[in-house]
């Protein structure tokens, strides 16, 4: 700072201002009638006013219009008809307040409007029609008009809010620019960016195929991509997010980085631009109702079509016990059911795979140095016992679409958030505080390990014992309602393993 102001004191010289035209003052000053010209000159023609004057903000003070609503509280500037605040009613941050959707200094202002990248209109001082809005059951809709004219163009946006749904109805009539581009700001959506697991940033509906845009992706330039296939834009976290589902197909989509946040908007063509706005929670039901497929934000991964309906029956269990925790271990029982013949096959194949391990082994050592010979004799011992050595392993294949399905329900469902099991667990959503979860899910896939039949080289056993510590790690930090479907699922499958082990073969020769 010091090198800065010596330099413009001493070494700088400073640039004069430039003159300004005859009848003017400085920007901010009132400037005194201007005085007869000494010369009779004819004064240069003033440069023509652009066809889209840029707007300075007024003198006029700044109002903020306020919305209740049994699910949010909003505060809608008239500076650019922008949205301040949006505060969720019905979630709550580890501190007790409620979660906020818009952060204050973000470098947009949430849903600004212009006809460029600069959002100009964002700072225009725009005229409000309508008064703070408290809505409820007996008075459930509610609209707010905002509007900025001058003698080139006129913008005017009309809000309608809906006492029970975090829809709002957005429509922009513009006349006189050269363009019309809407943005979500950089950070509308986006309550927590520190998640680890899940996408955070852009997204958007390319026809049927899900958009994720990592923010690291943007540090090249922006991504462009077609209005007519573009069903929806939004910005999201794990659990909220905030999107924007045009009624016409736009000019097209962008995303693009300004500082360190990711940001994207829609382009189209001036006249009327109606939305459905989205801002609130990933809640199926909700996101169904703003239309345009919205529901898809939820990712449910590659095995969605599995995913889909694991969920509604988790939602159909919880609503008959009342408790996520509980309902988490009947869903595991209920989709491990069909398995069970299948795990049953597998287990007795490992059981008799154990069995004939010491023929096997006499196999290795006596043709250890003909390993086509060794190789033939160890496919007659298979054949001969009945054993396929890939009998334990594909029911484990099988399984393995269900395992990442449920996973993934379980990993991104918003019904998990704040909802609690019994007593140490207050919300599975997050790990456990006091990793006894964790800890027992390793020594329930311990013990597994220990019952279950194995075969192969002792050294390999070995290293493998090493797994239910590796797993205990890994899920430290998992959610805790994903480890106790892992621990629920462990206890099946012992469970599932003493029947076998005490279930009598067929007398073998």
């Amino acid at each position: 700072m010091a090198v800065i102001i010596l330099w413009s004191m001493f070494v700088q010289k400073p640039v004069p201002p430039p003159e300004a035209p005859p009848g003017t003052a400085p920007a901010g000053m009132n400037a005194p009638a201007p005085e007869a010209p000494e010369v009779s000159e004819v004064p240069e023609a003033a440069p023509k006013t652009p066809a889209v004057p840029v707007p300075v903000t007024e003198a006029a003070p700044e109002r903020i219009v306020r919305v209740q609503t049994p699910l949010y509280k909003a505060s809608l500037s008239s500076r650019g008809g922008t949205v301040m605040k949006w505060t969720l009613r019905e979630y709550a941050e580890k501190d007790g307040s409620g979660v906020e959707l818009v952060s204050e200094g973000g470098p947009y202002d949430a849903l600004a409007v212009g006809w460029d990248d600069d959002y100009t209109l964002s700072r225009a001082n725009f005229a409000v029609t309508g008064d703070d809005l408290s809505l409820s059951a007996d008075n459930p809709t509610g609209t707010l008009v905002f509007e900025f004219v001058t003698d080139d163009y006129s913008i005017r946006r009309t809000y309608t809010f809906h006492f029970d749904s975090y829809v709002v109805d957005i429509k922009d009539e513009v006349a006189g620019t050269p363009g019309y581009q809407i943005t979500l700001g950089g950070d509308f959506g986006m309550p927590n960016r520190a998640e680890r697991y899940t996408h955070v940033g852009p997204v958007l509906l390319l026809q049927t195929d899900l958009e994720q845009i990592k923010p690291k992706k943007l540090d090249d330039g922006p991504k462009i991509f077609g209005g007519a296939e573009t069903k929806w834009i939004a910005l999201e976290d794990k659990y909220f997010c905030a999107a924007l589902v045009p009624k016409k197909p736009m000019v097209d989509a962008k995303a693009w980085k300004y500082q360190d946040s990711a940001a994207v908007a829609f382009k189209g063509e001036p006249g009327v631009n109606e939305f459905s706005l989205y801002a609130g929670p990933k809640l199926q039901e909700m996101l169904s109702a703003a239309g345009g497929g919205l529901e898809h934000i939820v990712d449910f991964g590659f095995f969605s079509p599995i995913s889909r309906p694991i969920f509604w029956l988790l939602k159909q269990i919880y609503a008959i016990l009342g408790n996520y925790g509980w309902a988490i271990v009947i869903l595991t029982i209920v989709v491990r059911i069909p398995f069970i013949p299948i795990v049953n096959k597998g287990q007795r194949s490992m059981k008799r795979l154990q069995k004939v391990q010491p023929l096997m082994q006499q196999v290795k050592e006596k043709y250890k140095n003909d390993p086509k010979r060794m190789q033939a004799e160890m496919m007659n011992i298979y054949k001969k016992h009945k054993v396929n050595p890939m009998g334990g392993c594909l029911p484990m294949l099988i399984q393995i679409p269900v395992f990442f399905a449920l996973y993934k329900v379980l990993m991104v469902a918003i019904e998990l958030r704040g909802a609690p099991w019994a007593l140490w667990i207050t919300d599975l959503s997050v790990k456990d505080p006091l990793y006894i979860l964790p800890i027992v899910m390793g020594i329930s896939m311990f013990v597994q390990q220990k019952m279950t039949p194995t075969g192969g080289d002792p050294k390999q056993q070995k290293i493998m014992m090493f797994m239910p510590v590796i797993m205990t790690f890994l899920f430290v930090n998992f959610p805790s309602g994903l480890v106790l479907y892992w621990l629920t699922n462990n206890l099946l499958s012992i469970g599932q393993q003493i029947f076998v082990n005490k279930k009598k073969e067929p007398a073998e020769a």
